[in-house]
């Protein structure tokens, strides 16, 4: 990028006037693209604002899933993404064949899938999560009957946990970055910061151990939470403590020192940066916004049963966090 900052800014505000846009950025996105957002958030967060906006397009600055999960609860309106090449290595674990074959091998069982899929898979779905009401979406489905839960085994052996329920099935999914953050680290980093709290994605490998390290007394229950990257702006907005470890996506820092600048915000694993957020860049951005590319579309009939899925989730009364 050759133009300051401030002349970039000036021209991404500029091109969303002249387009009738509204860009939304994920908590993981490089600080400048947060900075120059209208919203900045969660996916499923991002999306409920982009259906309310009354602006004709969306610019979604986060990854593929996530541009369709806003076109499926705003299918009028145009949704763009600064590349289509931004993927998700965990939505990537599970294709709508794959369902299929696994709902065959379990008639009768109910779906639940996380919003981080693609909209065929949420199709074949009858109901989504987010990760701070999956318990609460699980615990909606009777007791006796078998739950499908997918695609990331973390967070389904975290509703497993919470639930007590033996009739989970979870698809062995994970995400490259949550996964990589690992018991190691909580270890290494407790002892580094014995005073620290600790803020962990559901996602992460390492959320059953900050769980263990807490029961154990390693690490004191009331500084260990397992949140949505919503779930943890919130927490540091009240946060009184010096320090906090932060066991998610590094992008998400930079909200965390934004809303509270007295607690230092550490991660828990430096190198936890996700490749195909960061593909966002500040001249795809303009590019996105010049040339009104690339559009994210979602066939009609699996908008619908996809749109009925995470309706149900909603209807619920706490849709929480995207992820």
């Amino acid at each position: 990028m050759t133009q300051t900052v401030t002349s970039w800014q000036d021209e991404v505000h500029r091109l969303a006037r002249e387009r009738d846009a509204v860009v939304l950025a994920h908590n993981y996105q490089e600080p400048e693209i947060q900075d120059v957002a209208d919203h900045v958030g969660d996916s499923l967060a991002l999306s409920r604002i982009a259906a309310r906006t009354d602006a004709s397009t969306i610019v979604f600055c986060g990854v593929h899933f996530m541009a369709e999960t806003a076109k499926i609860l705003s299918p009028d309106k145009t949704v763009l993404v600064p590349t289509a090449d931004a993927g998700c290595s965990l939505a990537d674990t599970i294709d709508v064949e794959q369902l299929r074959a696994w709902k065959a091998e379990h008639p009768g069982a109910a779906v639940v899938a996380y919003v981080n899929t693609s909209a065929a898979v949420k199709a074949e779905s009858d109901i989504c999560c987010t990760s701070s009401n999956a318990v609460e979406v699980v615990e909606s489905i009777p007791a006796e009957q078998e739950v499908l839960f997918l695609p990331d085994q973390f967070l389904g052996a975290h509703v497993r946990r919470q639930t007590g329920r033996d009739n989970i099935q979870v698809w062995l999914g994970e995400c490259h970055v949550h996964a990589g953050i690992s018991p190691t680290d909580v270890r290494s980093q407790v002892a580094a910061h014995p005073d620290a709290e600790l803020l962990v994605h559901p996602e992460c490998g390492c959320a059953n151990s900050a769980i263990w390290l807490a029961g154990e007394g390693d690490l004191p229950m009331g500084r260990t939470r397992i949140l949505s990257t919503g779930g943890m702006v919130d927490a540091a907005r009240d946060m009184t403590s010096r320090t906090a470890l932060v066991a998610t996506e590094i992008g998400m820092l930079h909200q965390l020192r934004k809303v509270n600048q007295q607690t230092t915000f550490l991660p828990m694993n430096p190198k936890a940066s996700c490749r195909f957020m960061k593909m966002n860049t500040p001249d795809l951005l303009l590019r996105a916004l010049r040339e009104g590319r690339d559009e994210v579309d979602v066939p009609a009939n699996v908008s619908a049963r996809a749109r009925s899925a995470v309706e149900k989730m909603i209807a619920l009364g706490n849709p929480g966090g995207g992820e």
